[in-house]
């Protein structure tokens, strides 16, 4: 991957551009993401029914790029491990951090465990509000918004959803810092499905 940590671009995916475009079923959590051209440029599926949760990328012909994969069962505080389907090879690792008011997640590296980049949420009380009976079925259907920040805390991007009927969201990354791009694709996408949003 021509990035910050400047390893070999993963066959078959370009992740050149600047925004991408990822839409979602609406009963699944079944992802297609597509660049400022409209081209798909990859799936991703949750596979249901498993122990650890498991998230396949694939190119538009459907062979396997990279998966998102929890490190141990039931896992919904951290460490989801993102590696490259044909070597195996870790590229990031993603932490959750729980809080009550925001959505906070850590990309690290997976070899020295540094930190590359960080996504969070924005607007702590509506955050709050969701989580409440009946009144997060109402501000449930509110777009999610998400700062991208390198290490500094500087933006480098963000993840905007769209009001529609199926969940659309906007992938912004004007620098990816230390991070990989597809780290920060994949990572926005696993974080919208274990989120629930």
């Amino acid at each position: 991957m021509a990035t910050g940590t400047q390893r070999d671009v993963i066959e078959g995916v370009d992740l050149t551009g600047d925004e991408y475009t990822v839409t979602q079923k609406l009963l699944r959590n079944k992802y297609k993401v597509y660049d400022e051209d409209g081209e798909l440029i990859l799936r991703a599926k949750q596979k249901l029914f498993k122990m650890k949760e498991e998230f396949p990328f694939t190119d538009p012909d459907g062979d396997d790029v990279f998966e998102i994969k929890a490190e141990s069962i039931l896992d919904h505080a951290g460490d989801y491990t993102l590696t490259e389907a044909d070597s195996g090879d870790a590229i990031a690792v993603l932490d959750k951090n729980w809080t009550l008011l925001s959505h906070k997640w850590k990309i690290r590296d997976p070899d020295d465990e540094r930190l590359l980049a960080k996504i969070e949420s924005r607007g702590a009380l509506l955050e709050l509000v969701r989580n409440l009976p009946y009144i997060g079925i109402v501000t449930g259907l509110i777009p999610h918004k998400y700062s991208i920040e390198d290490t500094d805390g500087n933006d480098i991007g963000e993840i905007a959803g769209q009001l529609s009927l199926a969940d659309t969201y906007e992938i912004t990354v004007e620098d990816s810092g230390d991070a990989d791009k597809e780290a920060l694709v994949a990572s926005a996408i696993a974080i919208d499905a274990l989120e629930g949003n």
